[in-house]
């Protein structure tokens, strides 16, 4: 009897200390929504069908400063002009698996409906496998209204030439997929090139595959942590950078029917 109330009194110990079990930090353990690109990226396309005339918010960086990503979310719900949001990647400091959950939480308190790139904090660690489970493949598109979206993994330092970081033969691929359903375009990365991330030895090879994309209004990136407009080669086409979330500053695009490359329609907001 004594050994069976021993063996009892030691389960019972065991079973509770499996509740103070912590997951490595890198463990990619996933818990809630995944794959949350794509299910937004279907209400993009169904909200704006039909529109000639789009609004959206593009911000990034926001690892480390969730306070301000939370009231960034607020201020867009106030508004009732915005049809979508870019999140232009780092979205964690460590590549760490809660870091993407909380991130992804914070952001799905939006109304309406965001894609988010995958940066090259997101690369550390178990971070890219993290990325592909809660958000989805690192290189995609969409189309809003009249113009297409093609989102690029840009990171290319964070591979070591592992994989093709640009991905021409996907960028090749979009400038004619689905070209009968849009007039316009708009590239977005999380490094443009000369930020060191990324592998400026192509640098002019994709920018010749991004002109190739019917329309091309601008593109638009995160990583410096700093706002800019830069006109990176001579072909007009501006490299507008958002801020990272610690300045409290969004940038909402405005693209309509007389919207063109040479003068990008955008406002920084600061909250």
């Amino acid at each position: 009897m004594l050994r069976k109330n021993l063996y009892w009194l030691l389960s019972c110990l065991f079973l509770a200390g499996c509740g103070m079990i912590d997951y490595h930090p890198y463990d990619v353990h996933i818990s809630g929504e995944t794959n949350v690109n794509a299910h937004n990226m279907e209400k993009i396309e169904a909200n704006c069908k039909g529109k000639t005339e789009i609004h959206f918010a593009v911000m990034g960086d926001s690892q480390r400063w969730y306070d301000a990503t939370e009231d960034f979310v607020k201020e867009i719900n106030k508004r009732d002009d915005i049809d979508f949001v870019i999140h232009g990647g780092d979205m964690s400091d460590f590549g760490v698996t809660k870091e993407f959950l909380w991130q992804r939480d914070i952001m799905n308190g939006l109304k309406v409906p965001y894609v988010a790139l995958i940066g090259n904090h997101d690369c550390l660690g178990t971070g890219e496998e993290t990325y592909k489970t809660v958000f989805g493949p690192t290189n995609f598109s969409f189309i809003a209204g009249n113009v297409k979206f093609v989102c690029l993994n840009t990171n290319a330092l964070e591979y070591d030439y592992s994989e093709p970081i640009p991905n021409f033969t996907f960028m090749e691929e979009e400038i004619t997929n689905r070209s009968d359903e849009f007039e316009k375009s708009v590239v977005c990365m999380h490094a443009r090139p000369f930020t060191g991330v990324f592998n400026d030895n192509v640098a002019k090879v994709f920018q010749h595959y991004v002109t190739q994309y019917k329309g091309l209004q601008f593109c638009t990136a995160a990583h410096t942590h700093h706002f800019r407009d830069d006109i990176l080669f001579d072909d007009g086409i501006h490299y507008i950078t958002s801020d990272c979330m610690d300045y409290r500053t969004y940038l909402v695009f405005t693209i309509a029917p007389g919207s063109t490359s040479e003068n990008p329609d955008y406002e920084l907001f600061e909250y």
